[in-house]
């Protein structure tokens, strides 16, 4: 009896923190990010239906199709946003913020050859993501600079997520991220969605145009505009039961099961109805563009929780 209990927890912890390779963009073997019970993960295919859904979709745009922000080579660097993977021995090296006030202090065990989003030449949003995969810790920076050949970044932002127990940040406070939350944990890997062929948390997706207010599990908001049909950070949306995915295949397929049950999150500002992912050179990116055929009003806003608007 003993051996089977120590069998089961050995087995148990390995599923789910997997021994993973460093490096870019590493393959995380279709392993959740997040606990089980964490908001990322939750299922609301059961949810209600927000009273403000058709208002706020159609701000969004209910003609609008769902569009990949990842699986091609743009302007000469592959589009998504990019991971590190290093081990817990990576050596930490010190951050300078501009927003420090809101950003959790470093030195984040940042490796000198970290892909930057966008490439080394971007004008973006530059994140950043590290995670350190023997102790589970998540470092994000946004709006990233290397100096002196990484010995030191700067930033425009940063935080940092214990992976093993999150905590939503500080009420009112950002993170690399408009919305407050951490982005690896809402990007489409190939991993999970080419390789354990199973999508098994919400995504992150952007807006032109947001609400000055923010909802759980954002913390965060980053508009001048008050109409209350425009979506506040940390709005979820799923596509309808009554969507039929049986003519669609692939990873496109995978993905719109996946958001019938775990739905999107709203974090940032950017294209509309733009869905976040990670680069890797095995996306195919014709297998990806069937999503397009998903318009805003296939979507439902999902019942939201309290409002902050100030």
């Amino acid at each position: 009896m003993k051996v089977l209990i120590f069998l089961f927890i050995a087995s148990a912890g390995f599923a789910q923190y997997p021994q993973l390779k460093t490096g870019p963009n590493a393959d995380l073997g279709g392993s959740s990010l997040m606990p089980a019970d964490d908001e990322w993960n939750r299922d609301v295919s059961k949810d209600e239906v927000d009273p403000l859904s058709d208002a706020i979709i159609a701000s969004i745009g209910a003609e609008t199709g769902l569009h990949e922000d990842f699986g091609v080579v743009w302007k000469g660097q592959p589009g998504g946003i990019p991971y590190y993977v290093v081990s817990g021995d990576q050596p930490k090296v010190p951050i300078a913020f501009e927003y420090a006030d809101e950003s959790d202090p470093g030195p984040y065990p940042i490796p000198p050859a970290a892909h930057i989003e966008g490439g080394p030449q971007a004008e973006g949003d530059r994140h950043v993501l590290v995670l350190d995969k023997d102790n589970w810790k998540l470092y994000e920076l946004f709006h990233s600079f290397s100096l002196d050949g990484g010995k030191s970044w700067k930033a425009s932002s940063g935080a940092v997520f214990d992976l093993k127990n999150p905590k939503p940040r500080p009420a009112g406070w950002t993170s690399a991220d408009a919305a407050g939350l951490p982005i690896l944990p809402g990007l489409a890997r190939y991993d999970e969605i080419c390789g354990a062929k199973k999508l098994t948390h919400a995504l992150r997706f952007t807006v032109k145009k947001s609400r000055r207010a923010y909802v759980p599990p954002a913390t965060h908001f980053a508009s001048p505009h008050k109409d209350e049909n425009l979506p506040p950070m940390g709005l979820r949306v799923r596509l309808k039961a009554s969507f039929d995915t049986s003519k669609f295949t692939g990873a496109a397929k995978v993905i719109l099961e996946g958001l019938k049950t775990h739905g999107m999150i709203l974090a940032d500002n950017g294209g509309n109805w733009f869905i976040s992912g990670a680069p890797d050179d095995r996306w195919v990116h014709e297998e990806l563009l069937p999503i397009r055929k998903v318009k805003g009003k296939d979507l439902e806003v999902v019942k939201m929780g309290p409002m902050t608007t100030r």
